[in-house]
């Protein structure tokens, strides 16, 4: 092993969850199981350490000997010597067993780390909901190098609606929305902006609530309302005041009021404790 490498350690049981699946989420592994005894793992081992010091941290070598470590070997059901496993993300997602030429490790460890597309889109999805305008800048980054690339324009969508800057939003939405499909988060991201508009147009919750108290029975001033209250994050209130609206009049003011339900789901996603129950109701009413 190189002397004093910062990107080659060796791994055990106790330290395999922090430098090995903790740390995967950071960096790509190369986990290396091997022993003194294999010749094989003598000569496997120089090329791997070389790789790792020519990429100079963009990926790191994790040492197991088998000797030494039997849980994890048995874990990994590693049946010969040299096995390599790549970890990504926590999870192994591909392995050789036996010794590959320089050219072909090459290739195969090349595969693992990030391009530089890839780097930027990591440290803008770090920066998002702290550094909103940072991030902004790591994806005009990307976009330099790969102007096609639809996850970088989602991820820009995502970070300019956190900005407020929903003109701009839109219209990378509307870009995407021609391809015939959106993503679940675009979905989302088109929802908020609906409702956005919708709330704006109303006047805020505040308003919106003076105009149905003026104006009680009118349906339109209950949309606005709901629209209001559901970007202000009052989505249950929201919710109810759609859901009466379908029970008085399904055919009529209700197929807004359904309209604006969905958008909300939407909006908070299909995990949200909310979404489940008013799906429900929702569905208990029209059928």
């Amino acid at each position: 092993m190189p002397a004093n490498s910062a990107w080659i350690i060796d791994i055990t049981e106790e330290n395999f969850e922090t430098e090995v699946i903790k740390q995967s989420e950071q960096t790509p592994i190369v986990i290396d199981f091997w022993a003194p005894w294999c010749g094989p793992c003598q000569q496997l081992a120089p090329l791997l350490e070389k790789m790792v010091e020519e990429f100079q941290g963009k990926i790191r070598l994790a040492k197991i000997n088998i000797d030494e470590q039997q849980g994890l070997a048995a874990a990994f059901q590693v049946q010969s010597i040299p096995t390599v496993v790549a970890f990504l993300n926590g999870q192994p997602v591909d392995h050789f067993q036996g010794i590959l030429p320089e050219e072909s490790l090459r290739e195969w460890i090349t595969r693992l780390v990030p391009s530089p597309v890839d780097m930027l889109l990591q440290e803008g999805q770090i920066l998002e909901e702290s550094d909103p305008t940072s991030a902004e800048a790591k994806y005009r980054e990307a976009a330099d190098l790969d102007p096609q690339n639809d996850m970088i324009k989602l991820r820009m969508a995502a970070v300019l609606a956190k900005l407020s800057r929903f003109d701009e939003c839109s219209q990378i939405i509307q870009e995407l929305e021609k391809r015939g499909f959106l993503e679940p988060e675009a979905e989302q991201l088109k929802s908020h902006l609906e409702l956005q508009a919708a709330a704006e147009e109303a006047g805020g919750v505040e308003t919106a609530r003076a105009a149905l108290d003026a104006d009680p029975g009118n349906p339109a001033l209950k949309i606005a309302l709901a629209d209001a209250l559901a970007v202000s994050n009052k989505h249950e209130e929201a919710l109810e005041i759609c859901l009466s609206m379908i029970e008085q009049d399904k055919a009529g003011a209700g197929v807004e009021a359904k309209a604006t339900m969905l958008r909300i789901f939407d909006l908070l996603g299909p995990q949200s404790t909310l979404t489940s129950t008013y799906r429900r109701k929702l569905a208990t009413l029209l059928y």
